[in-house]
Order: C-alpha cells, then sequence, then structure tokens
C-alpha cells in the first residue's frame, strides 16, 4: 500500500478534530537519534493528552493512508523512532500522558500512562513501599510505552525478567483507531491469543500503547553490592552459577566489565574513581536483593570466599555503605557515555547462550583482529541473561571516520559469530530501522512469514511505523 505525506490538507483536517495546540512543528529533538546514525523527516509532531485523542489521529491516518511514527524518550539506538526516508509522516509523541493512573501495592501493580518516564514509575511504586525493577541507563527520560514497545532489558533481567514480563496489560490504539481495553492486573488469564505479548516488542508497528498494568515486587529489604576481579569470562561464567546456588534468585544484577571500559573511562572521565589499581582484565558487578535478617553483605563476603577458594576471584570490592554501592553502579552506567565520547566504528547488542560466551569473546577478537588489528573492542553487559554489549571502537589516537567503510563488514562478522553460536544480534534493544536487513539474513524464514501476516492484519494500509522492524 502507497502512503501518502502528512501533508498541509491532511494536517488542516486533523486539528479541526483535535484541541488546539495538539499538532506543532516537530522541534530538532524529534529528528535525532542517540547514536547519530539517523535523522529523521515529519512535518509535524501530535501531542495527544489522552487515549481518545491518540485514537482520533490514528483513525485519521488510517482512512488517509497517511504513516505514523510513535516516539517515546528518543533514547532507542536501533533508529525505531525516526524515519529517514519515504512521505513525510506524523510524529506522535505521548509525553503528556505521563500520569499514574492507579496503584494497587496489596496486588503487587500499578497502572501508567505510557508516556511516564521510567523514573516517575519507579519513584511511584516505591512511595507506595514497592519495586518497579525495570532499570536502565535511560531511566531518566526514556518512557515505559517506549520501555515495553522495545521490551527493554537492563540491569536486572536475570531476577526479574525484560519490560514482557513485569506487565501484566495494556491499553492500545490499533492501527484502524479501534481502543483495545486490555488494561488487565490478572495473574492468570487464557481467554484466547495473548495480545498484550503482540504489541509489547512490536516497536509501534502495530498499535500504540496508551497505558500498561505493570508487575510490581517487594522491596528487597538488605542490598548489597560489590565487585570482584575474574581471571576471565569463563571464570566469570562458573561464578555466577556459585552465585545462585548460594543464594538462588537473590541474585539481582550480574555485570561483566572488561579491562577496554575501564579504561575509556579513565581517559574520558578521569574524575570517576575506579576501585583497582592497576585495572583488571576483567571484572564482574554483582548485585544481592536479600530478605528481613539476612544480611547481604555477610552474603557478599562468603560468595568471595567461595570463589577464591574455587579460584573465580583473585579480589574484590564489597560496598560497606549506600555511597558506595553507588559508587560501583556509576562505574558500571558510565561505560555507554565512555564508549559515545571514544566513537564506536560498530555496536552489537547482542546475546548469547551463556555457557558459550567464554568461548564466543576471543572468537569475535581474532575474527576482528583478522579484519584490521588496530581495532579495539569493549565487551561489557549483562552476563547474567547472556546479553552483551560487543562494541568495536578505532585503534588508540584515530577517528571512528576513517573507519566508516569496514563499518559494515565489522557488523557483519560479529552477527554472522552470533548466529553461529545460536545467539541472537538484537538482544535488548529491538530491531528498528538499523537491523531490518539483519533480521532477514538471519531469521527463521517461517517466523517472518508470520511475521509479515500478522503486520497486513492488523495495519492493512502499513501506517504503523513504515520501515520499522519488518521489511
Amino acid at each position: 500500500m502507497t502512503l501518502n505525506p502528512a501533508d498541509p490538507d491532511f494536517l488542516d483536517a486533523l486539528s479541526a478534530r483535535l484541541p488546539a495546540d495538539t499538532l506543532r512543528r516537530p522541534e530538532a529533538r524529534y529528528l535525532e537519534e542517540p547514536r547519530g546514525r539517523y535523522t529523521g523527516q515529519a512535518t509535524a509532531v501530535a501531542l495527544p493528552r489522552t487515549t481518545q485523542e491518540v485514537a482520533e489521529i490514528i483513525r485519521a491516518a488510517h482512512d488517509a493512508h497517511v504513516g505514523v511514527v510513535p516516539y517515546g524518550g528518543g533514547t532507542g539506538l536501533v533508529g525505531g523512532q525516526v524515519m529517514p526516508e519515504g512521505p513525510a509522516p506524523l510524529l506522535l509523541s505521548l509525553e503528556r500522558m505521563r500520569s499514574i493512573r492507579a496503584v494497587y501495592p496489596e496486588e503487587n501493580a500499578l497502572i501508567a500512562e505510557a508516556g511516564s518516564v521510567l523514573a516517575e514509575v519507579q519513584a511511584a511504586a516505591s512511595d507506595a513501599g514497592r519495586l518497579f525493577p525495570l532499570s536502565l541507563a535511560a531511566e531518566g527520560t526514556a518512557q515505559i510505552g517506549g520501555n515495553l514497545a522495545t521490551n527493554a532489558g537492563g540491569v536486572n533481567v536475570l531476577r526479574y525478567g525484560n519490560a514482557r514480563d513485569l506487565c501484566l496489560g495494556l491499553e492500545a490504539v490499533l492501527p484502524t483507531g479501534e481502543i483495545w481495553h486490555g488494561l488487565s492486573r490478572l495473574r492468570k488469564d487464557n481467554t484466547g491469543y495473548d495480545l498484550r505479548n503482540l504489541l509489547i516488542g512490536a516497536e509501534g508497528t502495530l498499535g500504540v500503547i496508551t497505558a500498561a498494568a505493570l508487575k510490581l515486587s517487594p522491596i528487597p529489604a538488605n542490598a548489597g553490592t560489590a565487585i570482584f576481579t575474574v581471571p576471565d569470562p569463563s571464570a566469570a561464567v562458573a561464578l555466577l552459577a556459585l552465585a545462585r546456588d548460594a543464594v538462588g534468585e537473590a541474585v539481582s544484577a550480574f555485570e561483566l566489565i572488561h579491562r577496554q571500559g575501564l579504561d575509556f573511562l579513565a581517559e574520558k572521565l578521569p574524575d570517576l574513581r575506579q576501585p583497582f589499581d592497576p585495572r583488571p582484565d576483567w571484572c564482574v558487578l554483582i548485585e544481592l536483593g536479600l530478605g528481613k535478617g539476612q544480611n547481604a553483605e555477610d552474603a557478599l563476603a562468603d560468595l568471595f570466599g567461595l570463589a577464591m577458594e574455587a579460584g573465580l576471584a583473585t579480589d574484590g570490592v564489597i560496598a560497606q555503605s549506600e555511597a558506595q554501592r553507588q559508587a560501583l553502579w556509576a562505574l558500571r552506567e558510565h561505560i555507554p557515555e565512555a564508549n559515545r565520547l571514544i566513537g564506536s566504528v560498530s555496536s552489537h547488542d547482542i546475546s548469547v547462550p551463556i555457557s558459550r560466551i567464554p568461548d564466543f569473546i576471543p572468537a569475535g577478537w581474532t575474527a576482528i583482529a583478522e579484519l584490521d588489528a588496530s581495532l579495539r573492542i569493549n565487551c561489557f553487559g549483562h552476563l547474567g541473561d547472556g546479553n552483551l554489549h560487543y562494541n568495536v571502537f578505532p585503534g588508540a589516537g584515530r577517528s571512528r571516520a576513517e573507519y566508516e567503510p569496514l563499518r559494515a563488514e565489522v557488523k557483519r562478522i560479529i552477527h554472522d559469530l552470533v548466529h553461529d553460536y545460536g545467539g541472537s544480534m538484537s538482544a535488548e534493544h529491538g530491531i528498528g530501522r538499523l537491523k531490518v536487513a539483519d533480521l532477514e539474513r538471519y531469521g527463521d524464514p517461517v517466523k517472518l512469514a508470520a511475521m509479515r501476516a500478522i503486520k497486513t492484519a492488523l495495519d492493512p494500509h502499513g501506517i504503523m511505523n513504515p520501515g520499522a522492524v519488518v521489511a
């Protein structure tokens, strides 16, 4: 189906159906994405205040065959929020829809509108004595609708799961403009196809999430954080198993950090204090969350003793205060910022079966070195759930622009290797526009055919986020 641009006639007709200040010219921030790989286009941005207004916008776009690009916090890293080519679309931002509609502490549930910033949802849960455990670096900007649309991950997936696992129900506007009232707080509801899980992770290609019923958890009575140096990734994987044997599901996060990341921090963010001198080749950041009557610092000390005996750790720092705990997490959370300041040649959000990670990491090093030995690799990420950020950088003193001719080849080498190891070339960032060709290359043909059939059935005019996810 051929799309039409959101031209003045369409905008005038739409404006007459909405409150006076709903449509605006798009500011530059709506047309940019964090990695600078794409520059979007749009004739206007719609800023509705209610689900009914969203439905009016989508219904008009459906009737006029005008593309709609949903825009959340703008923090996505695969270009899903910008449309660089094709008939100029209408941008749809839910930033005005950010109320917490209800909190049910006794049910461990909360209902938030899609424009709610993740940090606001976390705060609302905390005010009710509960935890909303989704946590990621962009939580001060990212919106819950975008988190669900991309099935965001973050540092607590090991214990609590992805965004998908934290959602009980949705309210959404489908591509025809119909409103699906699915804000169920039920844990058990076997009444046919699961439309909730179809929309989660669809990146706005099957409809617009307008509100969500979210799953909360008890706040751990005693949390502890430590960083242990380990000889290599194989020891890190063994330490993960040891930790889970020792404290079970109390392991909330288990992050792998390579020396290259620490070197980048020292170079670009020298005021950030590092716990080890000299910097180790490998270390892991561990977070425990225990119940009443249990002491996380003691548990981490016991774990360190077991790890030393088994040859899995060589040094360690256990946070003795909340300030020290925050300082350790600051180390991990600033690695992406240091990466950005260095400027990557190609970044890869991948997942590999955990037991295969120790073989995958050096295999990647070898393959990239054969292409160009000057390239540097910063491998870090969520070892506890198999999600690594395996990013390739210019040689010391050189710019990423010098390596632009190699960028596509670097990505292909890493993604081919991930595929060979039974992994995924998109672990937590989604497909967006950046990885559409990768999905075609590595995706199961039967799955891709089913995805296209679903897209056609729900969005027959192809208006929802054109060009994202499905080729």
